[in-house]
């Protein structure tokens, strides 16, 4: 296989886009990245996106999107996982070049959440549960995540302020992120005073409903090396795994299985181990997740997710940032888009991003994305070369 590099990435402001259909956030991102890229050649192109239908009533959009960017006849395929389709877009593109099939792939995902009520939104989101045996008899996701965070509270003495620690350093990070839906702090207090959802979570320890995209261009290494104007970033590892859709039917509910496989493989094609990631974006799409992705990752042993986050270990200038873009809690969570995303401030921190919320030399950053409570995931490993 060839080794594979991203050369450009592209994104845009998120948010509640009423003025943007789902097209124009797409084409506005994928032609960021283009330019950003440099190239003038697409060969092929894969479309992260959960529920499109549901959500704006269109299906059959890598048609749609192939055509509103001008690329037709070129190849085009929609992919789905869930929250976690961005990150298996990214994988699809990155086996493409690999093969030698393609030279110059666009990866990219878009949501658009907000054309529908929130039951309406509800519905579409909980479609990525088990049917006949979560979503029956009444489970959200905010539902199913309370009982993963109250199992690991049960388990190991996970605490309400550890949690809170969680929201509270991601929405620090996104108040630096001009991208960012939220662009606001927020204070343990005020998360532990927010608004119930389902207990123990409150709606400050939830992602919210956001309309976005983001693209990123992927060429062979060698290409890259000709091309680039700064650092080289190679994809050294890419895992993916999947695990039950439903809670009930999983050995141990506090652990993402399919989390953990997926970083044993893409650690094991980067040849690299926990300890050599300096940075990771990851599934924060409730505070319990991203501590039980941090200890599935191998950072932290099990339990000791909630009381590293306590202790400013996942913060900037911490033993390992997590986050560091404000994560699916304040950068936004459009679900098809949020892996690429999730490449989009990788590429940027191995860069040499500046700023306060910089990874200060940084040469290797991890994502983790995925679908639901953890039936599929992906994990990516990046570094400059």
């Amino acid at each position: 296989m060839r080794e594979v590099a991203v050369i450009g990435v592209g994104i845009h402001k998120w948010g509640e886009l009423w003025e943007k259909s789902l097209r124009d956030m797409y084409v506005e991102s994928a032609l960021n990245a283009i330019k950003d890229a440099g190239v003038d050649k697409i060969d092929s192109m894969y479309v992260g996106c959960m529920s499109s239908g549901l959500f704006t009533g269109q299906e059959h959009i890598a048609s749609v999107l192939a055509d509103y960017m001008g690329l037709n006849p070129i190849p085009a395929c929609r992919v789905e996982s869930a929250c976690a389709s961005g990150g298996l877009a990214l994988r699809q593109g990155f086996i493409e070049v690999a093969s030698g099939m393609s030279d110059v792939v666009l990866v990219s995902g878009v949501e658009k959440m907000t054309d529908v009520d929130g039951n309406a939104a509800t519905y579409a989101l909980g479609t990525a549960a088990d049917q006949e045996y979560e979503c029956y008899n009444g489970a959200t996701f905010p539902g199913l995540y309370a009982l993963i965070a109250r199992a690991h509270m049960e388990k190991y003495g996970t605490t309400l302020e550890q949690m809170a620690d969680v929201a509270v350093k991601n929405h620090d990070n996104g108040s630096h992120n001009p991208n960012a839906q939220y662009q606001f702090k927020v204070t343990r207090d005020q998360v532990m005073g927010s608004t119930l959802i389902a207990d123990p979570l409150r709606i400050l320890h939830c992602s919210g409903i956001t309309d976005g995209a983001a693209a990123a261009i992927l060429v062979p290494l060698d290409m890259a090396k000709s091309m680039a104007k700064g650092p080289v970033i190679k994809i050294t590892g890419s895992g993916h795994a999947t695990d039950t859709i439903a809670l009930h039917s999983r050995k141990d509910m506090t652990f993402l299985n399919a989390t953990a496989v997926a970083a044993e493989r893409a650690y094991k094609m980067a040849g690299v181990g926990p300890k050599d990631i300096d940075f990771a974006e990851v599934h924060d799409c409730f505070s319990i997740a991203e501590i039980c992705v941090s200890e599935a990752l191998g950072f932290f042993e099990n339990g000791q997710g909630g009381p590293a986050a306590e202790a400013g270990k996942t913060r900037i200038g911490g033993e390992i940032p997590i986050n560091p873009s404000g994560g699916l809690k304040a950068k936004g969570h459009p679900v098809g888009a949020t892996g690429i995303a999730q490449i989009h401030e990788v590429v940027e921190q191995l860069r040499g991003a500046e700023g306060d919320r910089a990874i200060k030399n940084a040469k290797r950053g991890l994502t983790q994305n995925m679908g639901g409570t953890g039936g599929s995931a992906l994990v990516h490993i990046l570094e400059v070369v």
